[in-house]
């Protein structure tokens, strides 16, 4: 119902961000990819499209700071989140929650599942557009497995320690703490 509610009140910055994208390049508003959800069961997320290239297979390469592949508004909207607001459908159609454990690339999972110990119990709940790892900072590049390693930490707090009051402070957090907005670039 959240959802529901949020993509009637923003349809009028869909709109906006639409013709933005459009106006910056050619290519599709929107972006989907892969990705896996409660169960290691794959769905495909969608995004506003805040890049050049639409990769979704094993030779993905993950956004840096400074991407060259980053288009100019792609810029603007990654800093401000809102290229993260289609996942509201992703919501409504069941695949994801409001939060959770933010989910990687099928390529990335595939990567982190062998490199760090208990990386797939992140998948025992469905993944959220905000969550725990990303309210304490966590997210933007992962340059190495040490920052995905306390990434999955995180998550795994949120997975063993969930309740309605934590997944209304995380939503608090999102839109408040600056934290929460840190290594988005």
């Amino acid at each position: 119902m959240i959802a529901a509610f949020a993509l009637v009140a923003l349809a009028p910055l869909f709109a906006i961000v639409a013709v933005l994208i459009r106006l910056d390049g050619p290519g599709p508003v929107f972006f989907s990819q892969k990705r896996y959800g409660f169960n290691q069961e794959p769905f495909r997320i969608f995004k506003f499209r805040t890049m050049t290239t639409m990769e979704d297979d094993s030779k993905l390469i993950a956004a840096t700071r400074f991407d060259p592949r980053v288009t100019r508004i792609g810029a603007f909207l990654r800093r401000t989140s809102i290229d993260e607001l289609p996942q509201l459908l992703n919501v409504l159609t069941g695949d994801m929650s409001l939060v959770g454990p933010r989910p990687h690339a099928l390529a990335h999972d595939q990567r982190y599942e062998r490199r760090i110990a208990q990386y797939a119990r992140r998948h025992n709940v469905k993944p959220g557009i905000t969550g725990w790892a990303q309210v304490c900072g966590l997210r933007g590049e992962i340059a190495t497995d040490e920052k995905m390693r306390l990434r999955v930490e995180h998550d795994l707090w949120y997975v063993d320690n969930w309740s309605l009051w934590l997944d209304l402070k995380i939503m608090a957090m999102t839109v408040f703490s600056p934290k929460a907005h840190s290594g988005a670039y």
